[in-house]
């Protein structure tokens, strides 16, 4: 990224970090925010970086993103069988990131049972276990200090909204007075921000269907309701759950 594009980022995040987490925003905050921005191109508006508890967190899909753009080899992930145990649902993965053919790579591990994920995640341990080995590997392959959102276990879940959300006032019907389901859901993802792409399949996967438009009407309004109700009580719970669809494969394949 050049110098110019660079500065407009970091002013970018700035804006959004103040407008996102206005009480967090402390200088030394927006000053390791610059540093990440001018390092690594990291983007808050695509979801790349989470501040919590006054501390600055990577995405499984931002360093998926980064990856792509310091053209990342290759990536390998396999189980580690003789750790894994189907029967408790406690899986441990390796994963190697590749910077460049006939290198050597970097290894990374991660673990995950029903006792380190959050609640929203349970059933999905072995794909938050290949997540977190993921990005292990990632973030020791490209030199980075942050632990990620999905590496940190089980969140304290929301009882209201987060306050930096911004409401999106009520939207024209059409015809009987109701906005249509695709008219909800995509509102619902522009309120809290969420990555349309991992919603769909988190969708298809709850309507039980391999395609959201296989699903019924009632399916999605059930998906939608659902939905809602998870990023009102539990936003930073509901990211790691999409973010356990994202593919290592948009990285490259070893």
């Amino acid at each position: 990224m050049n110098k110019r594009k660079s500065v407009a980022l970091a002013r970018q995040n700035a804006a959004y970090a103040k407008t996102a987490w206005r009480s967090e925003c402390s200088k030394p905050i927006l000053t390791s925010l610059r540093e990440l921005t001018t390092r690594f191109a990291f983007s808050i508006g695509l979801g790349d970086l989470r501040l919590m508890d006054g501390r600055w967190y990577v995405t499984h899909s931002g360093l998926l993103r980064l990856a792509e753009r310091r053209r990342c080899c290759g990536i390998r992930v396999e189980p580690e069988e003789r750790f894994c145990d189907p029967t408790t649902a406690r899986w441990v993965f390796k994963a190697i990131v590749y910077r460049a053919a006939a290198t050597k790579g970097f290894a990374g591990y991660g673990d995950a049972d029903p006792s380190n994920v959050s609640p929203l995640v349970r059933g999905a341990e072995m794909r938050m276990a290949e997540t977190r080995a993921v990005n292990r590997a990632l973030r020791k392959a490209y030199g980075i200090g942050l632990c990620s959102v999905e590496e940190i276990g089980s969140l304290p879940a929301r009882s209201q909204p987060e306050p930096n959300v911004r409401k999106v006032p009520p939207q024209p019907a059409k015809g009987n007075g109701e906005l249509k389901l695709r008219d909800q859901l995509c509102l619902l993802i522009r309120q809290h921000r969420l990555d349309a792409s991992l919603v769909k399949l988190y969708a298809a996967e709850f309507c039980g269907t391999k395609d959201l438009r296989q699903a019924s009407r009632e399916q999605i309004q059930s998906f939608i309701t659902h939905l809602a109700e998870l990023a009102a009580k539990d936003r930073e719970g509901l990211l790691c759950k999409l973010n356990s669809y994202a593919s290592p494969g948009t990285a490259g394949a070893a």
